[in-house]
């Protein structure tokens, strides 16, 4: 595992390199639109590509769920690599320069590595299971605030699915009056690094897919947090919605979601 880790890094670092070189290059009629305010360029599906090429070398078995769909998708159980290749693509294309690279392991329903890698930062968050979390060879761990007074709070706002939205800015304006602050980067897998290394202590969304999220929550687990569906079990991923924490606000902010999210 170590050895693959660490060529699952590489492919990672060169991916990053290539979207870091395409920074600012794009030109509008480059852009599409997927779907209401899902955008995509050359980028996103090349960086795919890249990734998809160098996993397929070190676990040929291994199947695909990518964003973008350029291989074919897996429909099974088994090893599998979860992929994002450029997340934060609308701050990518507007020169935000918060956008990551986000590549997750999964072993059944397993998550067993995962990597973010902040592209505009060159910072790499990485874990593996029951290996602790890191970044850029230091190890990292979630806040040890325990005040929801103290909590800095970090979402990501609807932005095509707006059946839930009313629970949605409930759950924010009782973070927003209990909390320190409420944040949105827009890209979530970024966002639970953050989580990890205790620049956030919440994190909350719907809507996401597989891809958003697989690396991330292993991150948080690994670095100490919590993780979990809005009814606080483990279906985050089947059930497109996430609440992580530190292990100290947890409960409290459970309280939120369930308040706010109960149907």
């Amino acid at each position: 595992m170590d050895k693959l880790l660490e060529s699952t890094r590489n492919a990672v670092n060169e991916t990053a390199a290539f979207i870091r070189s395409e920074t600012g290059k794009v030109a509008s009629g480059q852009i599409e639109e997927k779907f209401l305010n899902g955008l995509v360029s050359y980028v996103d599906r090349t960086a795919e590509e890249m990734l998809v090429e160098r996993l397929s070398k070190l676990l040929p078995d291994a199947s695909f769920i990518t964003e973008e769909e350029t291989v074919t998708q897996s429909s099974g159980n088994g090893l599998k690599w979860i992929i994002d290749p450029l997340d934060g693509t609308t701050n990518f294309l507007y020169g935000v320069p918060h956008f990551s690279v986000s590549v997750a392991l999964q072993s059944d329903n397993d998550l067993i590595l995962g990597i973010v890698h902040h592209v505009p930062a060159d910072e790499q968050f990485y874990a593996m299971k029951n290996g602790g979390a890191w970044c850029n060879g230091e190890r990292i761990n979630t806040s040890a605030r325990t005040q929801m007074r103290q909590a800095l709070v970090s979402t990501g706002f609807p932005y095509h699915n707006f059946s839930r939205a009313e629970g949605w800015f409930g759950a924010l304006r009782q973070f927003m009056e209990q909390g320190r602050g409420a944040r949105r980067y827009g890209s979530a897998a970024l966002d639970l690094a953050w989580v990890a290394c205790g620049r956030f202590d919440i994190f909350f969304e719907y809507g996401l897919n597989s891809w958003d999220v697989a690396a991330g929550a292993l991150l948080v687990k690994e670095a100490g947090g919590q993780v979990c569906d809005f009814s606080g079990g483990s279906l985050f991923i089947e059930k497109k919605e996430l609440l992580a924490t530190n292990g100290g606000i947890f409960d409290a902010a459970m309280d939120i979601i369930r308040h706010n999210f109960a149907n």
